[in-house]
């Protein structure tokens, strides 16, 4: 350990050597870098966690950067986590980095946590936080929470010390429609730096056993009004009992038969079935990466221009995360009753390496 490098925080009464120890022994995974997550690993890798894993599947964008801070214009259309991996070294050459450029799954969700003492949950979905939520339980791991909604953010340690969970707070994910859509909510670029510093605070007490860390409890942050709120969480033994992951996370349709797998989906792509794929992004979403498949029709546009589309064959419709899409199809479905109209869940987010094997 390089104690000149670390000396103004362990020359803190409440933290000291003994706590710095900690860190440097700690493996701590951090699950999306993005928003959320970038914080989180500068601050801890700057501060000394010995370990840190990474994971995404995603490249940098140029919208990505008003907020994901670690990157530049000259890293777009590179792979984030090679990014930041290259980065967070030159900021702390002793730390050891652990790539994982895939998203987290059912598949993999087990065998890579457990090898890590927290986890970090930084994604911007909800599938993924109830996956990891359920893996951390099976597993008994603790892990911190972060999540934004326009001006405000929120955060809380889950499965903390026989704390409650995350489904402690919410027992079901919400359905399709019900999340706000993701490419019209939008986010001010310092939001997720606020919440990600907090989360990597939260971090740093979970490991060195200083202060109180937000379990059983839910941090509530309003950018605007500069407010911070926390509220009790109950905690329910149901929650904590869970053996197994589900057999899918993937969100809940209420239309009957109107949306498939994004692993079905590539079946189907790599048959010979002609397809019909609409691609309901922006237009600057489109241009960065596309399916070669897809006709371009973005949502705006499907309200006043959707005649252009052949309702006698099936219509698939993608986007990057499946919300959109099913926005349209619930449009196109009142419009067009008898039309087969099905949306993709999961969206692109599953498709940029299978596209560039294909």
């Amino acid at each position: 350990m390089e104690s000149e490098r670390y000396i103004r925080q362990t020359i803190l009464k409440d933290f000291g050597l003994k706590s710095q120890k900690k860190l440097t022994k700690a493996r701590v995974l951090v699950v999306g870098v993005g928003g959320l997550g970038i914080p989180v690993l500068q601050y801890l890798n700057a501060m000394g966690v010995g370990t840190i894993g990474l994971i995404d599947n995603d490249v940098v964008s140029l919208n990505n950067l008003h907020r994901q801070v670690l990157f530049s214009e000259k890293d777009i259309n590179k792979t984030k986590i090679s990014v930041a991996i290259k980065k967070l070294k030159k900021q702390n050459s002793t730390s050891k980095l652990i790539g994982y450029k895939l998203y987290l799954s059912k598949k993999n969700a087990l065998s890579i946590i457990e090898k890590y003492d927290l986890i970090v949950d930084a994604s911007d979905n909800f599938p993924t936080r109830y996956l990891v939520n359920d893996a951390c339980v099976i597993l008994g791991k603790p892990f911190v929470y972060g999540a934004l909604h326009s001006f405000e953010g929120y955060v809380s340690v889950f499965n903390h010390k026989d704390g409650p969970t995350y489904r402690c707070l919410f027992p079901n994910p919400p359905k399709s429609e019900e999340i706000p859509n993701c490419n019209e909510q939008g986010v001010l670029g310092v939001i997720p730096g606020i919440i990600g510093n907090i989360q990597a605070l939260e971090v740093v007490k979970v490991i060195a056993g200083i202060g109180s860390p937000l379990s059983g409890e839910l941090l509530i942050f309003n950018g605007l009004e500069q407010e911070y709120h926390k509220f009790k969480i109950n905690s329910l033994s149901k929650n904590k009992k869970i053996e197994e992951l589900k057999d899918t996370y993937e969100l809940e349709c209420s239309f009957d038969n109107s949306s498939i797998s994004s692993d079905t989906f590539k079946e189907l792509l790599n048959s010979s079935t002609e397809i019909q794929l609409v691609d309901v992004r922006t237009t600057e979403e489109y241009n960065d990466y596309h399916l070669k498949q897809a006709t371009h029709l973005p949502l705006k546009s499907i309200y006043l221009n959707h005649n252009s589309l052949d309702f006698e064959k099936t219509i698939y419709f993608i986007c990057q995360s499946g919300v959109r899409s099913l926005e349209a199809l619930r449009f196109l479905k009142k419009e067009q009753p008898e039309a087969t109209l099905i949306s993709i869940n999961g969206g692109l987010n599953e498709f940029r390496n299978y596209d560039a094997k294909h």
